[in-house]
Formats: C-alpha cells, structure tokens, sequence
C-alpha cells in the first residue's frame, strides 16, 4: 500500500487525537483504566540494612513479603538503595542493584560446612558446630603463641600467629566493640577494608 505523504500526516494526527482522547478517559478503554492497580510493595516489611560488598557501605531497602506467621516463610523480593542513607543517598552500583539475584542464587550457602584434613568432600555442621570449632581452634593457637613478655622482660601480652579481617560496612559501635575484642585477645593482625 503506497501513502502519500498527506495520507500519512491525517493517519498520524488521527491516531494522537485517539489515543489522547483514551488517556484521558474518554474512549472505550475507560473502564480498563478504572481499575487501580495494587503497588507491589504495598504489603512488604521494609527492612534497612549495609550492602555487603564492599569497603564503601552503602544502604539498603530491602522488602519482604511473609505474614509473620508460624509456617509462612518470609521471603525478600525487591532491593533498592536508601535514599536517607549519608553514604550513596538511594544510588547503587551495579553489585549493589543485582543482590536479589544473589540473595536467591542456587549456590550460595545457608549453612557452614566443614572439610576434614585430606578428604574432598564438604559436610554439613550446625552453627553450635562451626562456633565451638573456631572458638577450640582460636584458644589453642592462641594458648600455644601467645606471648606475654619480650626479650627485655616488659609485659606485651601478644598473639602473633593470629590475625582478624572485619567488616567495613559496620557501625561506628559495631567497629569499636570489634576493635576491643581483637585487641583484647592480644592480636597485632587487625585490618578491615576501610583501614580504620
């Protein structure tokens, strides 16, 4: 079908007129558009929260659809930057925007696992399990190289074989209570991302 370039313009301008006119509530579409759609986030729990991956600390709106009641489970189904947070005020990279892929992702773990010295196989261990054994391993180590005095007899109170790695995403309470805590154990290894 050939059109002429006046043709066009008439067909154009009618199609405008038309679909302005259902926009507006007054065509055949009226009572399709009647209908309110309910906001998917309506019903959610709204949860803040720190993104986990990296030094900088973003926050987070993360929502949640579960009643709360005794069998139903709750599950997060939307992510979203904050945007009263002082760090990225409700921006993400791109990381960030895909964590509900990796909150749902098949492979990651909900439980700690446990590989013998030797064997190639994981196991499955409770957390009681993973605690006791880092809190056994922790206190023999530091038994075994602790150091309480250096060699011109002045009390030092060191372990050096033994080092801690935290997070940067935390608060400023959460850092100083991390900080007390390695310190106090007598660790000189103590860093997190953010070299506080």
């Amino acid at each position: 079908m050939q059109l002429t370039r006046r043709q066009l313009m008439k067909i154009s301008a009618a199609g405008l007129a038309g679909s302005s006119m259902v926009a507006l509530g007054m065509g055949p579409a009226k009572e399709a558009l009647a209908g309110v759609r309910q906001f998917k986030l309506q019903r959610a729990t709204e949860v803040r929260n720190t993104c986990t991956y990296c030094s900088v600390g973003c926050g987070l709106l993360i929502y949640s659809q579960g009643d709360g009641s005794l069998n139903a489970k709750a599950s997060i189904m939307h992510i979203e930057g904050d945007p009263d947070h002082p760090v990225n005020r409700g921006t993400l990279c791109p990381k960030g925007a895909g964590l509900l892929d990796f909150i749902h992702s098949e492979n990651r773990l909900h439980y700690p696992e446990y590989r013998k010295p030797g064997s190639k196989e994981w196991q499955r261990i409770s957390w009681d399990e993973a605690f006791t054994r880092i809190a056994t391993l922790m206190k023999e180590d530091r038994d075994a190289h602790f150091i309480g005095k250096n060699q011109h007899g002045e009390t030092v109170n060191r372990w050096v074989s033994t080092g801690m790695l935290a997070a940067s995403a935390s608060s400023n309470e959460t850092g100083y209570l991390t900080h007390k805590i390695a310190r106090s154990l007598g660790m000189l290894a103590f860093d997190n991302q953010a070299r506080v």
